[in-house]
């Protein structure tokens, strides 16, 4: 479908004032699948392709998910050619390119942002997906990692690995809640990243916090009493700073 524009680069030089953080390499056609499967790219989705490039992920999600996307793309040569592209495969109103550095761009709407930049510039652009993003919005990116954040899953596709990170909910401090049977826990939680650790409390006795596990606004937790044979499980679910559900989950 998409016309290798790689091989056009001699032919083409940037306006002056044009910086590119990342050089334009097409991201494989197998990857930018393997991208929109991991992330479970719907048609509910508005996904944001951070450097869209060509806009081959954009117009693929349009075309074989019906997804609404934008493309955020600092080369106005690039832009053109997405918007040729997505003219020719007929989805262009799904997908729309804007002209704006992926830095200061406002990506709040998203459900799903791709990328296929840096590890230096996935540390950099790190503390904005963080900031603006919801809990639950996915995070997928060909080739590099975000270090120290821990993808939530990834497979290797045509030599290539895929990283998908969940924007977690910012959950760390105290939190309690009441059981139908008058006994109340209290869980204590310290966060890096997706990454819960802390003590719980059943009334003033402390009991062993055995696992964590935290996807988005959703924190399951396996909390075992002094001598059980197996932990209670939990799943709690968070909305704006606030603890909104409490229910016993299957172990995990």
């Amino acid at each position: 479908m998409f016309r290798d524009i790689a091989d056009d680069l001699d032919n083409y030089s940037l306006t002056p004032d044009t910086f590119l953080d990342v050089p334009f390499v097409p991201t494989d056609e197998s990857a930018v699948e393997a991208m929109l499967s991991l992330a479970k790219v719907g048609p509910n989705d508005v996904l944001y392709d951070l450097g869209s490039g060509d806009g081959r992920i954009l117009i693929t999600a349009a075309r074989d998910r019906d997804t609404r996307g934008i493309g955020i793309e600092v080369d106005p040569q690039r832009i053109a050619d997405a918007m040729d592209e997505a003219s020719w495969a007929g989805v262009e109103c799904l997908v729309d390119f804007v002209e704006e550095d992926i830095f200061t761009a406002d990506i709040r709407e998203a459900t799903v942002v791709t990328m296929y930049l840096l590890e230096t510039v996935n540390l950099q652009l790190r503390p904005k997906l963080l900031d603006q993003l919801r809990p639950g919005t996915r995070v997928v990116s060909h080739a590099f990692d975000m270090a120290d954040w821990v993808a939530d899953d990834r497979l290797r596709v045509a030599g290539s690995n895929i990283y998908l990170w969940i924007i977690p909910a910012q959950i760390e401090g105290e939190w309690q809640w009441d059981m139908t049977d008058g006994t109340t826990y209290r869980l204590a939680l310290k966060q890096r990243f997706q990454e819960i650790t802390g003590k719980a409390f059943l009334g003033d006795q402390e009991r062993r916090l055995e696992r964590t596990r935290l996807r988005g606004n959703r924190l399951e937790v396996a909390i075992r009493a002094e001598g059980a044979e197996s932990p209670d499980f939990f799943l709690l679910e968070f909305e704006e700073n606030m603890l909104i559900a409490v229910d016993l989950c299957a172990p995990f």
